[in-house]
């Protein structure tokens, strides 16, 4: 009887090892961007489908004759430029005329499904749950002012900017729009909109006019999806399983792209591990979350935490100095934040060049405001159509408790030295000394900011001016202006830096620095040991950060894009 077993187990890993594939990929649940920090963070995003296995696996798997098909479940909202991203990826697996099929619970329950449906639409079919909806309502962008509120409580907010289209504060000091705010959020959610209707009407046979009219007249019930040509067929997985397995064969095995793509890796490293250790590579860096000083930290939950100059700066000053790199990918996905630090990372991306190390930044879904700043000095900068970029500019202010507290019956008495000593405090107005200050402050920021990008990008700084302002851009119309040079994902940025690096167009890319668990928690021998790239759990502004937050700003600095960004 035991030998029954082991024969019929061992069958099985043959079949594994033989049998024809259908790659499944899992849509539903959020993307990892970049690798854990740390084990807590691996341990958080264990199951969750990392965006580089996606891209590499969909790239692979399109000439590799074991994989028949591939099936998606859509759902989760990925962002714009992420979902740029593996649309393109799924789009080019379909020249291999390999099926590509895409299904869908729902593209939204009582809530918007643009994006998860526009991420379908590059399959060649998709299925909708017959209880599910397609979510098409537009695009739009929602704020909410609290001056009067704030009023009422008796709380004034104070607030300088550099200038007129930075908003972070706006809902603190207006009760609508202002009309250079206005301007620019109208044309950001036109620029989306082109970028869904003219993506929608190619993929599914119709003009950009009627898909327009579909984003318009949406939410849709299944029937009336189908009936419009939204989705192909209703159907529950089963369903959906049965016809991917008519198409691939009975005997094809389901197996998780992100296996697949690993199980590859592995095989490849087993055969190339002689000569691994001198093999010349593009360096990917990862620079993700809000900007500030000091070492990265780790995000509630495992997510992504805010990037930190020193761990950044270390992981490019490793680059450059380590003979296998030759070109650095520059992975941002920020809405800026420290002006200090991001002003650090600059620095680290120019002397990198400076070395003769290309850099190349990749921008994900938002590279805005400090994450601008740290971009603007690449060899390259690519971006998605949808990625939010610009933001050119800074602001700072702060709330006044002073009229509250009077109501209330507080009474405050000081007692310092130093004629600036309080200009933070938020229980007073700011003087007009105070004001003289903040605004030499500011416009020495936006000086530095706005002439480090005319000589990153070669403009003249009456051009930057023009583009920056505060302004916040779509990577398309980025790309208009110059403030990016390519329209594309993480793949284009390494072709890219793998013809600047002088490197065959099989090179390898590999996420740097790569790290022991041990260098997670031993202290580094000093600032430029690969350790000290690893990331902490320290916070933003230093000592002010937590003023920040309260006045309703980024707690991690004055470069941050204003307010929340979500496109649905």
């Amino acid at each position: 009887m035991a030998d029954v077993k082991i024969a019929e187990q061992l069958i099985r890993l043959r079949q594994r090892a033989t049998a024809p594939l259908i790659l499944e990929i899992d849509l539903t649940d959020g993307l990892a961007d970049k690798p854990p920090a740390d084990l807590i963070s691996g341990l958080a995003a264990l199951r969750k489908t990392r965006l580089q296995d996606i891209l590499d696996g969909l790239d692979r798997a399109k000439n590799d004759d074991r994989v028949r098909a591939v099936v998606a479940k859509v759902g989760s909202n990925l962002g714009l430029a992420r979902s740029q991203e593996i649309r393109d990826a799924v789009l080019d697996f379909r020249t291999s005329g390999k099926p590509a099929i895409a299904w869908a619970e729902t593209f939204g329950e009582f809530t918007q499904g643009n994006l998860p449906y526009y991420l379908a639409t590059a399959f060649d079919k998709i299925y909708l749950q017959p209880s599910g909806a397609a979510g098409l309502t537009g695009v739009q962008v929602e704020q909410f002012f609290l001056h009067d509120a704030l009023a009422k409580a008796g709380i004034a907010y104070q607030s300088a900017k550099r200038y007129e289209y930075k908003s972070a504060a706006d809902p603190f000091t207006e009760r609508g729009f202002t009309g250079p705010a206005r301007e620019a959020t109208e044309r950001l959610t036109e620029s989306v909109t082109e970028q869904l209707a003219q993506a929608i009407a190619k993929q599914r046979d119709m003009t950009s006019q009627q898909a327009r009219a579909l984003l318009n007249d949406g939410p849709f019930l299944a029937e009336q999806a189908r009936e419009a040509g939204l989705v192909d067929a209703l159907g529950y997985r089963d369903e959906v399983y049965a016809d991917v397995r008519r198409q691939a064969g009975k005997d094809a095995m389901l197996l998780y792209i992100g296996r697949y793509n690993r199980l590859h890796q592995l095989a490849h490293k087993a055969r190339t591990l002689p000569r691994a250790q001198k093999e010349r590579f593009v360096a990917l860096v990862h620079a993700s979350g809000p900007i500030k000083g000091g070492r990265s930290g780790r995000g509630p939950f495992g997510g992504d935490g805010p990037m930190g100059s020193d761990t950044i700066s270390a992981a490019l000053r490793a680059a450059a100095e380590d003979d296998r790199v030759r070109a650095v990918v520059l992975r941002v996905n920020s809405p800026g934040g420290s002006y200090t630090a991001s002003d650090t990372i600059w620095r680290e991306v120019v002397r990198t060049r400076a070395g003769g190390t290309p850099v190349v930044v990749s921008m994900s879904n938002v590279a805005a405001s400090g994450g601008y700043f740290i971009s603007m000095a690449a060899d390259a900068i690519v971006a998605e159509p949808g990625t939010l970029t610009g933001s050119i500019g800074v602001i700072l202010g702060k709330p006044v408790f002073e009229q509250l507290l009077d109501r209330a019956g507080v009474t405050i008495d000081t007692a310092g030295d130093g004629s600036m000593a309080r200009m933070f405090a938020p229980t007073h107005p700011f003087s007009e000394d105070e004001w003289e200050r903040i605004n030499s402050w500011l416009d020495a920021i936006y000086q530095d900011f706005t002439g480090k990008v005319a000589q990153g990008r070669s403009m003249t700084k009456e051009r930057v001016h023009e583009l920056a302002r505060g302004r916040v851009w779509t990577g398309a119309d980025a790309k208009d202006n110059g403030l990016v040079d390519e329209l594309g994902g993480l793949q284009t940025a390494v072709e890219i830096a793998r013809k600047r690096g002088g490197l065959p167009a099989d090179a390898p890319l590999r996420g740097y620095p790569r790290m022991s668990p041990l260098d997670q928690f031993r202290p580094p021998e000093s600032s430029e040991a690969r350790p000290a790239a690893a990331a902490s759990f320290i916070e933003g502004w230093g000592a002010a950060w937590q003023f920040a937050a309260r006045a309703g700003l980024s707690p991690y600095g004055p470069l941050a894009l204003p307010g929340t960004w979500k496109i649905g």
